[in-house]
């Protein structure tokens, strides 16, 4: 059980299909998740809201086959596609688009209609229950607060008991409070309700924390699927990379068989760096990077193991205060590149850095990524 999508869908400047007219734009979607909470995640433009629009019928693909929980909802060979009424699904759209002439009890049951009243009125109280709204069923839209219209329009959603649930950014005019308790509250009622939800978002926070699947797209292609820790710590290639905040990208790099079997060297310039060995060859052109938060800033008079790799000398450029850490820009000495690096507050006071101060950057070979 679960979702599988594989679609093509085409649009053409002013809508002209002209025959042998080239589209302006393709979204070119295949992926498949279980009864999991599955985060679409990239740019904006990039094909996350067209993906969601055909599963719902609100658009039509040019071709492919969309399958949730072992219902056809579209198949272009079979020429099935059922209409948006005869799929099972919830949907939250960004601005919640709730009825602002109905009140909360009336915007949740609107979906219910074949349902006995007393039948209603049960479901509506569980949905009150469900998403903590108690005692705003005889409110208006005006009367509530972001995050309170942001819970009815997922009880109006959840109402029907749906196969489905498509949530497309949802929380991104909340507050970063509302936002963390809505997140939680969304992951439980996935676990309870156990049907998939799809949920779009721009924030690597929401992103990385919310999601048991990640699928990462970019101009209309799904460019990687799988588990927050596998896309993030380590992305495919580069669109993937850069999307996930790998800020440190780096081209023009060789790979040259190093000693030990178990790690490649990644030639940069005059720098070569020791990575874990993938599925790159000795010779390739690759590009390597690294996150801020996995480089090490070391006392430039520590000694270090001989053994050690991956250590170059470096002078603080820039600092950057983020609150809870500092964002500092450190000039190699080899090659003079720029590197990002990101530290606590703890550690930048222990080693007294200021712009000028001379240090050690050390990248650990797990955490380089190389990208072909």
């Amino acid at each position: 059980m679960g979702i599988k999508v594989d679609f093509r869908k085409r649009f053409y400047k002013n809508n002209d299909k002209k025959k042998g007219k080239k589209p302006s734009f393709t979204v070119d979607v295949n992926f498949e998740a279980g009864n999991e909470l599955i985060v679409l995640f990239g740019q904006s433009g990039s094909g996350k809201t067209t993906t969601l629009r055909c599963i719902a019928g609100l658009e039509k693909p040019n071709g492919g086959k969309i399958t949730v929980n072992g219902t056809v909802y579209f198949d272009c060979h079979k020429r099935i596609d059922l209409p948006p009424q005869q799929r099972s699904l919830g949907y939250v759209f960004q601005n919640y688009a709730l009825f602002p002439h109905m009140d909360v009890k009336k915007n949740i049951t609107y979906g219910l209609k074949g349902w006995k009243e007393e039948e209603k009125e049960k479901r509506m109280k569980e949905m009150l229950l469900l998403l903590h709204i108690e005692g705003l069923e005889d409110h208006y839209p005006a009367q509530l607060s972001g995050g309170q219209k942001q819970r009815v329009a997922l009880a109006r959603a959840l109402a029907p008991k749906p196969d489905i649930l498509l949530l497309d950014e949802p929380f991104s005019a909340l507050d970063t409070i509302v936002r963390m308790k809505l997140r939680e509250k969304i992951k439980l009622i996935q676990k309870e309700l156990n049907i998939p939800v799809l949920f779009i978002t721009h924030n690597h926070v929401e992103a990385f924390t919310l999601a048991d699947k990640v699928v990462v797209y970019h101009k209309g292609e799904v460019q990687q699927v799988g588990t927050p820790e596998e896309v993030f710590y380590h992305p495919k290639n580069r669109h993937v990379a850069e999307l996930v905040g790998v800020s440190n990208i780096f081209d023009d790099a060789e790979t040259v068989d190093c000693e030990n079997s178990d790690h490649i060297a990644v030639r940069t310039g005059n720098m070569d760096l020791i990575a874990q060995r993938t599925n790159s060859k000795p010779g390739e052109k690759v590009a390597w990077g690294i996150r801020p938060e996995n480089i090490y800033l070391l006392s430039p008079d520590k000694e270090g193991d001989e053994s050690e790799v991956n250590i170059f000398k470096g002078t603080i450029m820039t600092v950057v205060n983020k609150g809870t850490s500092k964002m500092i820009a450190v000039e190699l000495e080899t090659d003079r590149k720029m590197i990002l690096a990101e530290i606590s507050n703890r550690v930048f006071e222990e080693l007294e850095l200021q712009p000028g101060s001379e240090c050690l950057v050390k990248i650990k070979p797990e955490n380089l990524l190389i990208f072909s």
